[in-house]
């Protein structure tokens, strides 16, 4: 079973010269860092608004691309409500630039626990995830995913969920969210800030719905950070006034990294 495309040609390139061309350029003038994270937050919207902030996280899994094996990947449901989080029985997902396995032995080890299930329709049209599939696989060679899109959860349901699969060296988590959402430029800037701020201080408890569409899988991982004494660092913070000009109404987008 194959999770095809829902959002190749409106998100980004259907067309796997354009698409590749696109994100090779993004990450060309992202900064490549000292360091490899073992996890990172990143921006779900349409590339042109959000690409290049992607890439300031994604630039920096270069150093490992033969390294890392297996990413978490975990984002908020835009499209279908439920409680807990939704796994999918596809085997394969597939992006204009090819086939990605899915780790079946890892979905199969969460889904056992009492708030993670099986739920087909919260993955079929979410862009959350797929989005940034492309991104990874332009950044690292061979490699599986664990696609987890979240409901309403807790931070301590996510937590523990992200904690199950940590792995080593070998596991990447990408968490998948934007920021505020359709305010003026300065107002945004100003709300983006203290939600970076929030993030880096680990304070999740302090992010609500208008801080971060993807507050729920966000707040997981801040946990787990306080739970491993981890760190969180903003490497990017923009919003689509910055990439498309359009200043009025405005959505907000945040790079960050545990390393």
């Amino acid at each position: 079973m194959n999770r095809l495309p829902a959002v190749a040609g409106t998100f980004y390139p259907a067309n796997p010269e354009q698409l590749h061309a696109m994100i090779d350029q993004y990450l060309q003038d992202a900064d490549t860092g000292a360091k490899v994270p073992k996890a990172i937050i990143a921006p779900h919207a349409g590339y042109i608004y959000s690409g290049p902030v992607a890439a300031s996280a994604y630039a920096r899994l270069k150093k490992a691309h033969d390294l890392i094996t297996r990413v978490v990947l975990i984002g908020p449901s835009h499209h279908v409500a439920f409680r807990g989080l939704a796994v999918s029985r596809a085997q394969i997902f597939t992006t204009p630039l090819g086939n990605i396995p899915v780790d079946q032995a890892a979905v199969q080890s969460i889904v056992g626990l009492p708030f993670v299930e099986y739920i087909e329709q919260a993955h079929t049209h979410e862009h959350s995830l797929e989005v940034h599939l492309p991104f990874l696989q332009e950044t690292l060679d061979s490699f599986s995913i664990v696609p987890i899109v979240a409901g309403d959860a807790s931070p301590e349901q996510v937590s523990q969920v992200i904690d199950a699969l940590w792995g080593g060296g070998e596991t990447l988590v990408v968490i998948s969210s934007d920021l505020s959402h359709y305010h003026d430029y300065a107002t945004a800037g100003r709300l983006d800030r203290a939600t970076s701020a929030a993030i880096e201080s680990l304070h999740y408890e302090k992010l609500d719905y208008e801080s971060a569409c993807g507050r729920i899988p966000v707040s997981g991982l801040l946990k787990v950070a306080q739970e491993k004494s981890l760190t969180v660092k903003t490497i990017d913070l923009r919003n689509s006034g910055d990439t498309s000009g359009d200043k009025n109404r405005v959505v907000g987008y945040g790079a960050y990294v545990i390393e």
